[in-house]
């Protein structure tokens, strides 16, 4: 019988990336067929098992932001690539993806938590990922009519004291914006994300989800400039 784990030590264990480092060497149908129950029992249970044990956290931090334990349509996301567009066709994706999503994420472009795990690289990320162009509208809007604001949210502690700010930009203003406006780097933006690198060794060490939620509450006042910008509680 397996011994229960306290919430508060949750982690994942070395079984989860060792599978991982297995599938990035053996890619294929066959062999993941072969160890189906060991990416069952050593990446999924424990992956929907922090879900679960995350959702009172999360519950905290932002009442509207969901920890969905389902093993289908939840917050965890399916090992299976999509290679339909993709020169790579291998079939599996060799990281484990978590996301938090905001309760209204089906309806509207809004921001979440994500956190990545795969050997040698493990970081959690917060915001709002390739937003449509309404959207994106409505937070460069928000940053020039809160300068201030958006320069101590995503600049100063605790957000700064951890994350950076990561994901693809114009080269050029974009039309409509003033080129000589002193946050015209962050208007160029086309995500609006926050990375901030965890490790293997922290995610397999008791405690791990109280790290993450840490991680988490250092991008509540982040979150919350964001969710504000396009119209959706935080």
């Amino acid at each position: 019988m397996a011994q229960k784990v306290l919430v508060s030590e949750r982690a994942f264990t070395p079984a989860m990336f060792s599978f991982m480092r297995d599938l990035r060497e053996n890619n294929d149908r066959e062999w993941f067929n072969a160890n189906k129950q060991r990416y069952e029992d050593d990446v999924k249970e424990q992956a929907l098992e922090f879900v679960s044990d995350f959702a009172p956290l999360l519950d905290e931090i932002s009442p509207h932001l969901v920890a969905d334990p389902r093993p289908v349509g939840g917050s965890l996301f399916r090992i299976y690539r999509d290679t339909r567009f993709s020169k790579d066709k291998t079939p599996y994706k060799t990281h484990t993806g978590i996301n938090f999503r905001h309760a209204l994420a089906k309806d509207v472009h809004a921001p979440g938590f994500y956190l990545h795990l795969e050997p040698k690289s493990v970081w959690a990320g917060v915001g709002i990922w390739h937003p449509d162009n309404p959207t994106l509208a409505k937070i460069r809007d928000a940053i020039v009519a809160e300068s201030e604001r958006w320069e101590q949210v995503s600049r100063g502690a605790p957000f700064a004291d951890v994350y950076r700010l990561a994901g693809d930009s114009l080269k050029r203003p974009p039309a409509g914006y003033d080129g000589a406006h002193p946050l015209i780097e962050d208007l160029k933006r086309k995500d609006f994300i926050g990375v901030t690198d965890l490790s293997e060794k922290a995610a397999t060490a008791p405690g791990f989800i109280e790290l993450y939620a840490e991680r988490c509450r250092a991008a509540a006042p982040f979150m919350q400039f964001l969710c504000d910008a396009v119209g959706v509680p935080f």
